[in-house]
């Protein structure tokens, strides 16, 4: 550790013959302090009071117990000589005070002085042998703590010092180090370890003689300059010490001891702020952060730049971190409380002094967590804290959201839990409230919230910890310094007697009284003894003449106890009782009589609130102070913008002083201000408003000209040109007051009496060939400003060389992000000829090099730079140029920060209420007294030919008399004597123009807006409604309606209404006609505003129109009776079957419902009399089904039918759909084996070859109908027949199904088992075909029954077929036939004939023909009946 030296001798060694006066000087200012603050006076602790003359005997307590053995302690076996001279100060110190005694000139004076003397006497004989063993005792003990503190941490007495020197010289770092035991000492070079074993040999030697510490560095070089660091360190601490060394290598004014390197390493650097603190406006339990910016690096920033809040000193901490960058300061809070507001600055410790700035931080009310609950309260501290109690106090809310406070919960939490527990509710009329049943040697940390009837509050920041009775322990001990940094500490408890009774507590009184509770007090009890003490409380009504004891539920440990429980009004007496574990006291004397106090009332508010201007954005306050004393906690302020009735707080944290400055307005904007007290009792009542004020810059003197320049120069006079002030004070300048002084005479003389308007100014009456110096003062309504620093020698000497001299007034505008105007005036010495151009060139700052903006010279006296970066700075100048060439440069401008401004303001252009072109530009931030400088394309004010300029308060505006092409251009305008740029312009374009004329126009000749032009209606009943809809008109609004070329008014047939809080005009026609065929114009007028809007119903759409009409009417009539709600359409349903329906309203039990067909009745249509609903269903569709369908009802009240006629595109689309639904219902393929091959088919539930198509495909080829493929459809089926199948027809097969724009495909696949099982069923097949066509069959021939008449011949012929030829056998009932006689068989081929000549009776029966071969048989019968000639036969009987 470093300790702290003087500068000015800090590595000066000092005589020792100095340092043992300063240690004689030290000690006996320490003796004095003693002396004043105790009475030191020796004797014993009993004390008798057998005699007492005027002055009363002396009493000695614990503590001049504990300092007379402390003073022992310091003793040694030697007397020193500090000691001798304290002794002969007591020594004089009771002589004195027997002196004071000398007086009385009686007999009781001796008495009196022998008396005491011989009483010291005996009492230093009786305790001197027991302050002789504490003595000893205490001196063993310090002994012991004096060897504990002989180790020490290192210092350094005498740091290192910081070198400049030459290169190639020496140099030489000392420096004197104090430490026990000695420390190890290593030098580092730049954070990097020095070794000198890794250098040259003797380049660096390093020595340690008895703490003085040296660093030699031979042969210097460049390399050498750094910082160089000394580190020492033992067992007790570690300290350190720097020191810069600079090696110069060139001579001159910028090497060795004149350089600024060399001038900062002694001094330190000059260090500036660059920006500017801004107000802060954080919210509760947010993060925010303050930041400024220096022009140079602060040498050991962490020492010079130190952060205040409100005159306190900043450190970092767990919330706020102290951040030191390359130029930069940084205050980061990361969770901010309303503590944290207040007035924050930054001091900054440079060679020309300590820079600081200062700006407000203001942190908001966070959300409530309720609507309407009020803010948390602040500044939370503890106060009187004891063993068991303390008291708590709180600053209130300054934002209540509209509800008063009712109330305060407290919560505590012990320690570092974070668990809170709410413990206490304290009123809402104060913020002070005792906590009471605490338990000692517990931290505890308290927080507060508000709460209004809307809700609790958020918590307030939590207090600090505070631990129970360590306050009340630390009282008791008393710390003696003695030696060299040592120290004894003594305790009242050392000398008391260990088993005591404590004698009773006294000075019982009322410490504090408020309206809910008293605060008693008392003093402990003298003796106490060592052991614990508590104590009991009585109290006693004034007039009962009993006594009470208080009930408590933790036991009394501090000799302070709140008392909450007491009547309003009543007056009460208490006492108090010391108990230990050996017993109870004697009561105390009674306190003086206590009552509770009276309500606490707020404080006034503050009187003579003023509010007064003070810069662009803030206001200062000023008040007079209330005399609150101790209960006023400070002051809240509150703001609104004019016309607004709801007060915004401006500060929640109460200020102390009694003016404020109000950040953060908005400028141009008018405020009223009022300011409440703040007091324990709570926020008080508000001020009364002050005046309404105008956010501006309050009026100051200017401050100083600079940068003087010499603009021409003849034999005897001078052109002087200046910058203007960097602050204009808030006002227009009146002019500059300039100075002249020849450096040959000593005094200054003035140039002018009056004022110059200008920044140049021409003195006369010079002497050629002298040189002069000049310096300047402005001047505004508030005064003459500073006066300037004297300009450079200027030799008045004439001007003769050709090439011009410089531009001035070089003046920067329209600052935005990339982009900036650039405007300037010609030299006033040309040289030999004409300025033919200028040259502009800029300059980084920071950089030294100029670059030109431009290739070429230009020839204007102004120029927009753009393409520039946005967020640096640049410096601009400008050159004229002739024949001669470049000319001197201009003085540099100032360095531009090119950014874009959130609240720059921009040229708005429009047109007024009067119909004229205007481009306005408003500057709530120009100054009062400023100008606003129009120019038309940067030559000039705009020509008042041609426009008129407008001025009022912020605010201009150029109106253009006569709008015109020569009126294009681009507009700008400067605000003369603001500090800050305030400019904009406007480029207006032909189009731009052409927009604002015609925008004019229509102010000026104002049209009658249209909302909705002419519509047309036909209403339900067919009556024909004509309406438009304009903007709202006022009650004088005038229409006339003309119907080809006259006016038309409201008729029967034509009902005419004008609504002109809506604009409606309607015209409403019963019965259309060809009378109402023709033009409608509606001519409106109100008051300028004119339109008129045209309708023609001609042609066509009258047409169109009246037939809409009439089918309305039509309709309308129609629906009086029985109608058609639904009309008759049709739909295919799932089974492909075609439903028409219909639907029917307004009917009743009377009502016939009839289908008809092609004018058929068809009864099978349906119609349900519940629902009206009408279904006629068609089965099957086909072409049959085209025709005309259509439904009638009827019944008393009138008739309706509806028509569908299926027909043409109609029935098409129906077929269509037919279609569409048969393909999504076809069923998946399907293979089949069949006697001549395998078949694929598909079953659907309808197919028309006309209206679906079908495509079959094996392996995506298309297969066409062939010899072995054939393809075909049924009604109900889709096939595919592969005939004498082989392997080649394996694989897969696709159905295509086409109907209209829907496709359906289907595919199987026909190969491995399916194909060998369809190949199977094939060949089954075809062998069960060809036995059955080879069979024996009887083909045709024989009839089921003959008959026939006796005598008649019976011939039977059938044909038979068979391969090979069956054999053949006739059967009679069942038995072969004889072929004898009569009965004859012939075989013709395949015919077989049996012949029965003359038929006989018994010749009837079943006679049967039996033919066979090898593939099968099959017989074929007959019955023959044979009657008798004259009978029916039995068949004909039947019939």
């Amino acid at each position: 550790m470093t300790l702290p030296h003087s500068p000015g001798s800090a590595g000066e060694p000092q005589n020792p013959e100095t340092v043992e006066v300063h240690k004689l000087e030290h000690f006996q200012e320490e003796e004095q302090k003693e002396e004043r603050q105790h009475s030191l006076h020796m004797g014993s602790s009993v004390q008798r009071r057998t005699f007492r003359t005027s002055e009363e005997d002396y009493q000695f307590s614990a503590a001049d117990y504990s300092l007379a053995a402390a003073l022992a302690l310091t003793a040694t076996s030697e007397m020193s000589w500090e000691a001798q001279l304290r002794r002969q100060s007591s020594t004089a110190e009771l002589e004195e005070r027997g002196q004071k005694r000398v007086g009385f000139d009686n007999e009781w004076e001796k008495t009196e002085i022998a008396f005491l003397r011989t009483r010291r006497l005996l009492r230093q004989r009786r305790d001197w042998k027991a302050l002789r063993q504490r003595r000893e005792e205490k001196i063993r003990e310090a002994k012991e703590l004096r060897e504990l503190c002989s180790g020490r941490g290192p210092w350094f007495w005498i740091p290192l010092r910081s070198h400049a020197v030459w290169e190639h010289t020496t140099v030489l770092l000392t420096c004197t180090v104090k430490a026990s035991p000695p420390p190890q000492v290593t030098w580092y070079k730049d954070d990097t370890r020095l070794d000198p074993r890794l250098f040259p040999a003797g380049k660096y030697r390093i020595k340690n003689n008895y703490g003085l510490l040296t660093l030699e560095i031979r042969r210097c070089t460049a390399e050498d300059s750094a910082t160089y660091t000394v580190v020492v360190k033992n067992a007790y601490g570690q300290a350190s010490s720097f020191a810069k060394v600079l090696v110069r290598t060139y001579l001159g004014k910028d090497a060795g001891f004149d350089s600024e390197i060399y001038k900062r390493s002694l001094f330190g650097s000059r260090v500036e702020f660059t920006s500017v603190l801004k107000p802060v406006f954080a919210r509760e339990k947010e993060p925010f952060y303050l930041s400024c910016l220096f022009s140079d690096d602060v040498l050991d920033a962490e020492q010079n730049i130190q952060w205040f809040r409100d005159g306190r000193l900043l450190r970092s901490s767990e919330r706020r971190q102290l951040l030191m960058a390359h130029r930069q300061a940084t205050v980061k809070v990361s969770c901010a409380y309303k503590e944290d507001e207040g007035l924050y600055m930054v001091q900054v410790a440079s060679a020309f002094g300590v820079r600081e700035q200062s700006t407000y931080v203001f942190v908001r009310d966070a959300a409530a967590e309720k609507a309407g609950a009020p803010g948390s309260p602040l500044n939370v501290r503890c106060l009187n804290v004891n063993r068991d109690c303390l008291i708590l106090t709180w600053a209130p809310p300054s934002d209540t959201r509209g509800s008063p406070i009712t109330g305060y919960s407290i919560e505590q939490c012990q320690g570092e839990s974070e668990e809170w527990v709410s413990c206490h509710e304290a009123p809402g009329g104060t913020c002070r409230c005792p906590v009471q049943g605490l338990i000692e040697g517990k931290s505890y940390r308290f927080r507060v919230r508000a709460i209004n009837r809307a809700g609790s509050s958020l918590p307030s920041k939590a207090s600090e910890s505070v631990i129970m009775g360590e306050a009340e322990e630390a009282q008791r001990k008393t710390e003696i310094s003695f030696g060299f940094g040592s120290k004894v500490t003594i305790s009242k408890d050392d000398f008391e007697e260990s088993v005591i009774i404590p004698s009773a507590p006294t000075n019982v009184h009322a410490s504090e009284i408020r309206e809910a509770y008293v605060v008693l007090s008392w003093e402990e009890p003298s003796p106490r003894g060592k052991a614990t003490l508590t104590y009991s409380l009585e109290k006693s009504v004034i007039g009962s003449g009993t006594w009470e004891a208080i009930s408590t539920e933790t036991p009394v440990k501090s000799p302070q106890f709140a008392l909450l429980n007491l009547e309003k009004g009543k007056s009460y007496v208490f006492r108090v009782r010391a108990m230990n574990q050996y017993g109870m006291s004697d009561p105390s004397e009674p306190s003086e009589p206590i009552t509770l106090g009276k309500k606490a009332a707020t404080l006034p508010p503050p009187a003579q609130v003023q509010a007064l201007r003070d810069t662009q954005t803030s206001i200062s306050l000023t008040w007079s102070p209330v005399n609150g004393g101790p209960e006023l906690l400070g002051y809240y302020i509150y703001c609104r913008e004019v016309g607004s009735s709801e007060w915004q707080t401006v500060n929640n944290k109460p200020i102390q002083d009694h003016k404020f400055s109000v950040p953060g307005l908005k400028t141009g904007k008018e405020y009223e201000f009022c300011v409440s007290s703040v007091s324990q009792a709570g926020v008080g009542k508000r001020s009364a408003a002050t005046e309404s004020i105008r956010v501006k810059q309050a009026l100051a003197i200017p401050s100083a000209p600079y940068d003087f320049i010499l603009l021409n120069c003849g034999k005897n006079d001078m052109v002087i040109g200046w910058k203007p002030p960097k602050h204009r004070g808030g006002g227009k300048i009146l002019g500059y007051f300039l100075d002249q002084h020849d450096p040959e005479e000593p005094d200054w003389h003035p140039v002018n009496q009056q004022p110059v308007p200008a920044q140049v100014c021409k003195i006369s009456n010079l002497q050629e060939g002298h040189f002069y110096e000049f310096r300047a003062r402005a001047t505004n309504w508030a005064g003459v400003g500073e006066l300037s620093a004297p300009s450079s020698l200027f030799e008045c000497k004439e001007w003769t060389m050709p090439q011009p001299g410089p531009p001035y007034n070089v003046r920067v505008s329209e600052v935005r992000a990339t982009s900036l105007m650039l405007q300037w005036e010609p030299p006033l010495y040309t040289g030999a000829g004409p300025v033919t151009g200028f040259h502009i060139s800029y300059q980084e700052e920071g950089t030294e090099q100029w670059k030109p903006v431009t290739p070429n010279p230009i020839s204007d006296t102004h120029l927009r730079v753009s393409d520039l970066e946005s967020g640096k700075s640049y410096v601009f100048q400008v050159q004229a140029v002739n024949s001669a060439g470049l000319g001197q440069p201009s003085m540099p401008t100032d360095p531009v920060l090119l950014e874009d401004k959130p609240d720059a303001q921009k040229i708005s252009v429009g047109v007024d209420d009067e119909g004229f072109i205007y481009l306005a530009f408003e500057a709530p931030e120009a100054p009062d007294f400023s100008e606003f400088q129009w120019s038309k394309d940067y030559k000039g004010p705009p020509d008042p030919q041609r426009v008129k300029i407008e001025d009022s308060v912020d605010k201009s505006k150029v109106i253009l008399k006569e709008p015109d092409i020569q009126d294009l251009g681009t507009y700008s305008v400067v605000v003369t004597d603001a500090d800050e740029d305030i400019s904009a312009s406007h480029i207006l374009t032909e189009e731009e123009l052409d927009k604002l004329k015609k925008l004019s126009h229509e102010i000026r000749n104002p049209v009658i807006k249209l909302i909705s032009g002419w519509n047309v209606e036909v209403l339900e009943q067919g009556e024909v409604r004509l309406w438009l809809q304009v903007e709202k008109l006022s009650p004088a609004a005038e229409l006339h309606l003309i119907f080809n070329e006259k006016e038309i008014f409201s008729s029967p047939n034509r009902k005419i209404t004008f609504d002109r809080e809506k604009g409606l005009v309607e015209v409403i026609i019963q019965v259309l006609s060809e009378e109402d065929k023709g033009s409608y114009t509606a001519q409106l007028q109100d008051g300028k505003a004119k339109n008129q809007i045209t309708l023609a119903l001609v042609d066509d759409d009258f047409d169109k129109l009246l037939r809409k009409a009439d089918a309305k009417r039509r309709d309308w009539k129609r629906k009086q009776g029985p109608y058609f709600e639904e009309f008759l359409q049709w739909k295919v349903t799932e089974d492909c079957q075609v439903l028409l329906t219909c639907k029917v309203t307004n009917t009743k039990k009377e009502t016939c419902f009839q289908w008809f067909f092609q004018k058929s009745a068809l009864p099978a249509g349906q119609y349900d009399e519940q629902t009206g609903a009408g279904l006629l269903l068609i089965k099957e569709m086909s072409k049959e089904n085209k025709g005309l369908y259509r439904a009638v009802v009827s019944d008393s009240r009138g008739e309706d039918d509806t028509i569908l006629e299926l027909s043409g595109e109609a029935l098409d689309a129906v077929f269509t759909e037919l279609g569409r639904i048969s393909a999504l219902s076809a069923a998946p393929l399907k293979i089949q084996g069949t006697e001549e091959g395998i078949r694929i088919f598909s079953k659907v539930k309808y197919y028309n070859v006309d209206y679906m198509k079908t495509t079959w495909f094996h392996k995506e080829k298309r297969l066409e109908s062939g010899d072995r493929m054939r393809t075909g459809t049924t009604l109900d089926e889709i096939w595919l027949h592969i005939l004498d199948p082989k392997d080649s027809d394996k694989g897969k097969y696709s159905l295509e199904i086409a109907a209209g724009k829907e496709v359906r495909q289907l595919s199987v696949d026909l190969s491995g088992q399916a194909f060998d099982d369809a190949l199977a069923e094939h060949q089954r097949l075809k062998a069960a075909a060809i036995i059955e066509k080879n069979r024996a069959k009887v083909v045709r021939g024989l009839p089921d029954v003959a008959t026939i008449m006796e005598d008649k011949t019976l011939c039977l012929t059938c044909v038979i077929s068979g391969d090979p030829a069956p054999e053949i056998l006739w059967l009679k009932n069942d038995q072969p036939v004889t072929f004898l006689d009569r009965y004859h068989m012939e075989v013709r081929g395949t015919e077989v004939t049996i012949t029965i000549d003359k038929v006989k009776s018994e010749d009837s029966g079943r006679y049967g023909v039996f033919v066979k071969n090898k593939y099968g048989s099959e017989t074929g019968q007959v019955t023959i009946s044979v009657f008798k000639h004259g009978e029916e036969p039995t068949e004909l009987k039947k019939m």
